[in-house]
């Protein structure tokens, strides 16, 4: 029986900002599942900032996108039959095969959902891969100790704002910097001591000195360009960078001058370490424990913002670069 999905496709390399015309919809026919294969329905997809590194023709630590091809990403969706028999019809499951509806694809890509009262797209966010960098970059970098002072850029994304909870559980005071007063209102709510809305603070590194007076000791990167060199700048000594992303030069097209100040990696012994969240994927267990405890304790909280349908998916993305999104960015397919 043939099954009929829609997919988006990368129709052109973006040159600077993506804009809708790279992407394009196409429709496709499915056949049943063979032996070893899973034809499942997507119910969310997520879209997230890297995917955007994904759309260069070069070399990374992910493959590229191809032209005319489907896209990837994370998605969660239900099995509607299985040649396989570790799945059975009606199983949750997580793959990589977002930016589509449906999918046959193999058994071995495909991974259940655990047994848990979280929502499903919760395994695209808090309990997926933004909330494991989140916990991995902070904890094994950063290294928080109680009574220290964090200062996380790009507060109230995916990633960011776990990094901000998960900072306050350890003890910490935290800085965090958004691009606007309602992102602003809702770190405040869930205990963020200082936020910098760095589109109207005028003076950031004034903003961030005055948010942080005696310094920081952790910075979590998620921004890049200028709120890196106020880190730089604020830095007590011996202070941990997590390098987690840039969003600000991901569009870029031609390389920006690096930190002017980063002379002060020396002076202050800083330790600046970029990182991706497969680097600590044998942490997942211990991420999935600690994180579902703290979600029952009241200690984490989370935003979705949320498009539906498969042909909005461009927009979802898009709206990444423009701080459209609180928390999570995900797609409803269904």
């Amino acid at each position: 029986m043939a099954h009929t999905s829609r997919e988006v496709r990368l129709k052109s390399r973006p040159v600077g900002t993506p804009k809708a015309e790279n992407f394009e919809v196409a429709s496709v026919t499915l056949a049943d599942p063979g032996p070893g294969e899973v034809l499942v329905k997507n119910l969310w997809m997520s879209v997230d900032p890297y995917m955007r590194g994904r759309m260069y023709d070069r070399e990374s630590y992910v493959p590229p996108f191809q032209i005319g091809e489907a896209l990837q990403g994370g998605a969660v969706g239900q099995v509607v039959a299985s040649g396989d028999p570790a799945f059975k019809a009606g199983d949750l499951v997580e793959s990589m095969f977002g930016w589509r509806e449906a999918f046959v694809g193999p058994a071995g890509a495909l991974q259940k959902l655990p047994a848990s009262n979280a929502p499903p797209q919760a395994y695209l966010g808090v309990l997926g891969m933004p909330g494991m960098t989140a916990y991995t970059g902070l904890l094994n970098i950063g290294d928080p100790k109680p009574g220290e002072t964090v200062f996380v850029s790009g507060g109230a994304g995916a990633v960011g704002s776990i990094v901000a909870q998960i900072a306050k559980i350890k003890g910490c005071t935290v800085v965090a910097s958004v691009g606007s007063d309602d992102k602003a209102k809702w770190l405040k709510g869930v205990g963020v001591d200082e936020v910098v809305n760095y589109k109207t603070c005028g003076d950031l590194l004034a903003a961030v000195r005055a948010a942080a007076p005696k310094g920081i000791d952790v910075y979590f990167d998620n921004v890049g360009g200028e709120h890196l060199e106020v880190a730089l700048e604020v830095a007590r000594p011996g202070a941990r960078f997590a390098e987690c992303g840039m969003i600000s030069q991901y569009n870029d097209t031609e390389p920006k001058p690096g930190p002017r100040n980063l002379i002060y990696v020396v002076g202050k012994s800083l330790k600046i370490q970029g990182f991706i969240v497969s680097n600590y994927w044998s942490q997942r267990a211990q991420f999935l424990t600690d994180m579902t405890q703290w979600i029952a304790e009241g200690k984490i909280k989370w935003e979705e913002t949320v498009e539906n349908g498969i042909e909005n998916a461009p927009k979802a993305f898009l709206n990444l670069f423009s701080g459209a999104n609180t928390g999570k960015m995900l797609v409803k397919l269904s």
